[in-house]
Formats: structure tokens, sequence, C-alpha cells
């Protein structure tokens, strides 16, 4: 049976050949056979991860605790200058300016993304708008959240900042951002799990090395992703000490 890799849901589909050919190039590198297994939403996800069917996992900061405390996995990687941070955007037009002018009763478009939709939920807290004072407007992915904004269905939208970024100039016109978090130590990470534990520090060197060459260039290019750092235990732990902080 071949080791089982998979992405968390919240990655942008532009990437999703790129993600092909990395596997290729993982299985080739680590002389292992990894089969590529995406899935629709974090439940699902989350239901593979709790039933040890992942041997790999380029994991949201959200289901770190998981994987690293309960089910064994050890960090490998993170995307060099690539934190994870949220965003909060209304339409163009809309009269709100900053945080303190939404008011309770909001209608709030979002997808299923906990470590978003938990960084968002904060940043509210200083218009006093608690989770019994927003109307959830539940979307598959990031560009039908823009969409409500520029058809005016939602009042405001929590999206992930690089998706944002990478919406096509003629989206991103007819939203603005009311606020973007500065969190700037949380990021998705390359984990491996027990199966595969013998292999990390070959795994890590491999991932660290890609930018040498032109092929591991593209490679990265083509997943969005800059270069890869290693991870370690202790800059794993922090992070989800951090979640944990922000959660409670």
């Amino acid at each position: 049976m071949p080791h089982l890799l998979t992405i968390s849901p919240d990655f942008n589909t532009k990437y999703l050949s790129g993600w092909f050919v990395f596997n290729t190039w993982l299985q080739k590198s680590l002389g292992e056979a990894i089969h590529l297994e995406l899935f629709d939403d974090f439940e699902s996800c989350r239901n593979a991860i709790t039933a040890d069917k992942i041997d790999l996992i380029y994991a949201n900061p959200y289901d770190a605790s998981l994987l690293l405390r309960d089910k064994g996995f050890a960090p490998v990687a993170h995307p060099q200058s690539r934190p994870d941070e949220a965003i909060i955007a209304v339409n163009a037009s809309s009269p709100v300016g900053r945080i303190e002018d939404f008011k309770p009763g909001m209608r709030v478009s979002a997808t299923k993304d906990p470590e978003v939709n938990m960084i968002c939920r904060i940043m509210l807290e200083p218009a006093d708008i608690g989770p019994n004072d927003i109307q959830i407007v539940q979307r598959d992915n990031y560009v039908l959240v823009a969409k409500d904004l520029m058809k005016q269905e939602a009042d405001a939208g929590f999206i992930l900042a690089e998706t944002f970024n990478d919406l096509s100039p003629m989206i991103r016109d007819q939203l603005k951002v009311i606020l973007k978090s500065q969190i700037h130590v949380i990021h998705h990470m390359l984990l491996v799990g027990p199966k595969l534990a013998g292999k990390a520090g070959q795994l890590q060197q491999l991932l660290c090395a890609m930018g040498q060459d032109d092929k591991g260039r593209a490679i990265l290019r083509d997943i969005g992703v800059n270069a890869w750092d290693p991870s370690s235990r202790e800059d794993a732990e922090f992070m989800i000490d951090l979640m944990d902080t922000l959660i409670v």
C-alpha cells in the first residue's frame, strides 16, 4: 500500500496540478510509493487524520495540535516568508471603514476554514461582536465569499490573506479590506506521520534544497511556495501554544 499524502482543504486550487507534480518528485526523491489524495472539506480531512489514514500532510495550523500531540506526527518544513494571515473585507461601497463600524446581526460570508474564522472572530472583538451576533453565510471557497461581497449579499467576508492577494485585480477592486491580521508566526507546515518517521531528516533536506536547481524551483513555483524552511519541534509547539491561546 502506498503512503498517503494530503493537503489542507484551504489550499488555492490554482496550484492543484503543481501538487501532483510535487508528489511525483517526492516519490522519486524518497524512493517511496506515495498517493496524493485531496479532501473536499475540513471535516473529511480531519476524519482521515483521526482514522490514521494520512502519512504526510501539508497541514493548516488548526490541525497541527491533533497531528503533533495526538497522532505522533513530526514537523518537517514550512513555506519561507509566508505566514497565515486573515482579512475581513467588505464591498468597496460599504460605509464600514473600521472594525468598530460593524453592528450585531451582521451577515458574514465565510468558508469552513477554522483557522481563518477564528482569527477573524478575534478581530471583530473591538466591535463587541461575538459568535451569537453573526449570521454566517457558509461558502465552499473564498472566491464565492468574494462574490457574496460583490453582490452585497453579505456585510463582511472572512478571507485567507494569501487567497485574497491571488484574486484578480477586477475582483479586488470591488472589495475593501477593513483589517488584516498581523500574527506573523502562524503558518502551514509539512508534517510526516509515524510510518515515515525514519524519512523525516532526508525529507527535510530534500525540501530545503529544492530551490538549488531549475526543476526544483519550477515545482516550488507551481505550488505557490518560494522556498522551504526547516521546522523544528520547538517552533511547532510554540505555534500550537499560540493557537490554543487565541482559541481561549
